[in-house]
């Protein structure tokens, strides 16, 4: 995997990496692509690596109970059947670490209101839930901050959309550190890129996301064989006739060859002499048999998994006393700069 240039070669093997994502249902074919399978090298790359199932956030929206427990056992499972290795990392649900909560309280105090009414995210999620724009849902990305600096990381993997809540961890890190000395690491930006960036398949023009209304427009990461090629032989290209990566005018065509390169391997050099033949219809079916061949073994080992549920609960609540370990050093020093009182004992002690 390709790193940024903040990565600099030859010091990951001290460093930390922390990702993580919501149990909202199934990830789709763009967060496979996109995020989660360049999760995977990190763990060679890099001395410690993180990656948390974030339910606290989940809950701007309202939930049903069961549904949420379920979504984050899924979760887990899809972390380790895309190869997360558990003897190699921390996977564990942020609830699970009560550090998270009161560290997001802590940061909140360090963060004005004009940083959070900035953030384009609050914007877009007030417009589509309109009922329920909550506290929590404002106060978002303090929590978000919490997940990465209770942990000391020093990458974060991020896309375009995440870079601006990772920017105000940064922001409250610096800030914290300027008045307390050196509390917080502050973590930069890990972004892979060769990350595919994955579109809709009825409008290319947009994001594939899970939330699309129609189900012709998403690949779900644990899709039948035959329902992601049905899918494939539906999706919008045009009538130019001619295959080449033009996302401007030919933003379907792009997508797919995009989809096909990120599944093969394949250069756009090899991927455009592949299809010289500038047929649609073969585009659309040998993209749709890469993605299968690409997503069969996650699928596969998903249902295994899911059969397991011991061996889930296991290696979850094996990472929460890892992640609390971890989390108890950087609170502690927080809190003592802070003044806050960490036992009984401090009342003597001046």
């Amino acid at each position: 995997m390709n790193q940024n240039d903040n990565a600099s070669e030859g010091t990951n093997q001290s460093q930390t990496v922390l990702s993580a994502a919501q149990p909202t249902g199934q990830l789709t074919l763009g967060n496979y692509l996109g995020a989660l399978r360049h999760w995977v090298p990190l763990q060679d790359q890099y001395a410690n690596s993180l990656y948390c199932i974030v339910d606290l956030h989940a809950l701007t929206v309202r939930q049903d109970p069961q549904e949420l427990r379920q979504r984050v056992m899924e979760l887990a499972a899809i972390y380790l059947a895309c190869g997360i290795d558990p003897q190699r990392s921390t996977i564990f649900i942020q609830s699970h670490v009560p550090a998270h909560s009161e560290l997001n309280w802590l940061l909140s105090t360090f963060t004005q209101m004009g940083e959070l009414e900035r953030m384009t995210q609050f914007k877009e999620k007030a417009q589509r839930h309109k009922t329920n724009i909550n506290a929590g849902l404002f106060s978002y990305p303090v929590l978000m901050a919490a997940d990465i600096l209770l942990y000391d990381a020093h990458k974060v993997p991020v896309g375009e959309d995440q870079k601006q809540h990772l920017e105000l961890a940064r922001d409250i890190a610096t800030r914290v550190n300027g008045v307390y000395g050196k509390i917080f690491q502050v973590p930069d930006p890990l972004i892979a890129k060769e990350a595919a960036r994955v579109k809709d398949l009825q409008d290319p023009t947009k994001k594939m996301s899970k939330s699309a209304p129609s189900e012709l427009a998403k690949i779900m990461l644990l899709d039948e064989p035959a329902k992601i090629l049905k899918k494939f032989k539906k999706a919008v290209t045009d009538s130019e006739g001619v295959i080449r990566y033009d996302e401007q005018n030919q933003p379907g065509v792009a997508n797919l060859l995009t989809i096909f390169r990120a599944c093969t391997g394949q250069s756009e050099e090899e991927a455009l002499a592949h299809f010289s033949h500038n047929m649609y219809g073969k585009l659309k079916v040998e993209t749709g048999e890469a993605v299968i061949a690409a997503l069969d073994p996650v699928r596969t080992r998903y249902q295994e998994l899911m059969d397991e549920p011991g061996y889930l609960a296991g290696v979850l609540k094996e990472g929460a006393v890892q992640a609390r370990a971890r989390a108890e050093g950087v609170m502690g020093r927080f809190q003592e700069a802070l003044g806050l009182t960490l036992d009984g004992t401090r009342f003597g002690d001046a």
